[in-house]
């Protein structure tokens, strides 16, 4: 499931309700890659042995995905041809 939202407070609720736990936010247009679980820092809850840790699994498998991914796209968009210098006559 994904969900493509301008700001967090008009698609966070719905997103939350509807991943259950298991969601990731990502930003994207940065230079670096950033992904983080859908709960946040989970303060309240922690060291009380009741977060779960698939969201933040989940937030660095994506974030490796994307690192590969824009590799990917690096190497097949670079010119495989050199420029060659004319040979002077």
């Amino acid at each position: 499931m994904a969900s493509l939202r301008c700001t967090t407070t008009r698609g966070l609720i719905p997103f939350k309700s509807l991943a259950s736990g298991h969601g990731i936010n990502y930003t994207a247009g940065l230079p670096i890659v950033r992904t983080s679980p859908d709960h946040g820092t989970a303060f309240d809850i922690a060291g009380k042995n009741l977060a779960d840790p698939d969201s933040f699994r989940q937030s660095i498998y994506t974030c490796l995905d994307i690192i590969q991914q824009r590799q990917r796209y690096a190497e097949n968009t670079a010119n495989p041809l050199k420029k060659m210098e004319l040979a002077s006559e």
